[in-house]
């Protein structure tokens, strides 16, 4: 059996129904980009470790579709995790007389940096968001406080949140995807982990922001284009970056936003396990590894305050 036919029964009954619809987009994406193309003329039973450790360098020197230049070591990671599930699972059904695909070497990942704004920028962004026309917009400033990630914002509903209790509870997620027709849409979600659904206390200083935008609301939404228009999720990271450009800001990423949120709730005194619950991680041990910069410079300037005091 040739390696691209069984990729294509592989998507089809094994991950599409066990999978949520970005991920087997993801894996889709990977198996028809890159796989096919260059392994999917290979025998399953002739698919070796070396063959693939070759393509992983070729990929890693020039892989990128677009520009002919390697592709990151995560997105190079992305591409061995599909081999490796596909091939695992070829196994298990007796298609292949062994697994060997453990024996691949993973490029190193290089751990992003976490990116936050200064309290400046911050103070700089949530000016332009209240003097920008547009109501869309506020839903920066509301991240900004709560941690939100895009598409937990962008599905966010106005009966996902508790005036009286001044609470909003998370159940669901969104992303930019294709429909079953090939076009292009939003595409709403459960939760990005069983943590993710959360309830996040609200700050009283967000309920006259958020009552005034429900007030001249015509959507289901929180954060909409209007009655009818439904934000896709990379047209606001858009309308996010142009903002940045215009305020002088160095361009960060939407997520900055949440990083900003949990690196201001540290310097306020939040503990880390409050914290990793309000963010949706598995465990307080993430929050605290991802955000341990943030936790020194903390201490710091506790301990600087306590220096004064002496």
């Amino acid at each position: 059996m040739l390696y691209k036919d069984w990729l294509v029964d592989w998507l089809i009954n094994y991950v599409k129904p066990s999978t949520k619809d970005k991920t087997y987009s993801r894996y889709a994406d990977v198996v028809y980009q890159h796989l096919i193309p260059k392994l999917g003329d290979q025998d399953l039973r002739e698919l070796t470790p070396l063959i693939v450790q070759r393509y992983i360098t070729e990929l890693l020197q020039n892989g990128n579709l677009k520009t002919g230049q390697g592709l990151s070591a995560n997105s190079v990671n992305s591409v061995i995790t599909v081999i490796q599930g596909s091939m695992a699972t070829a196994h298990l059904l007796e298609l292949t007389d062994r697994y060997e695909m453990d024996k691949l070497k993973r490029p190193k990942a290089k751990e992003k940096p976490i990116e936050c704004f200064t309290p400046s920028e911050q103070k700089q962004i949530e000016q332009a968001v209240m003097n920008d026309k547009r109501e869309k917009m506020k839903g920066i400033v509301l991240c900004l406080y709560t941690g939100l990630r895009i598409g937990e914002l962008l599905a966010l509903e106005w009966s996902d949140i508790d005036f009286s209790k001044a609470e909003l509870t998370v159940s669901k997620t969104c992303h930019d995807g294709k429909n079953k027709n090939g076009i292009f849409c939003r595409i709403t979600d459960t939760p990005k982990t069983s943590h993710s659904r959360r309830v996040i206390p609200l700050p009283k200083q967000l309920l006259p922001l958020l009552r005034e935008m429900k007030k001249h609301s015509t959507s289901q939404f929180v954060v909409s284009g209007g009655k009818e228009t439904i934000l896709s999720v990379r047209s606001y990271q858009r309308s996010f970056e142009l903002m940045q450009k215009k305020l002088g800001i160095p361009r960060r990423g939407f997520h900055a936003l949440r990083h900003t949120f949990a690196t201001r709730a540290i310097e306020c005194g939040m503990d880390i396990k409050s914290l990793s619950e309000i963010l949706g991680h598995k465990n307080p041990m993430i929050t605290l590894n991802r955000y341990v910069h943030s936790l020194m410079d903390h201490k710091r300037a506790m301990m600087d305050k306590l220096g004064k005091i002496l």
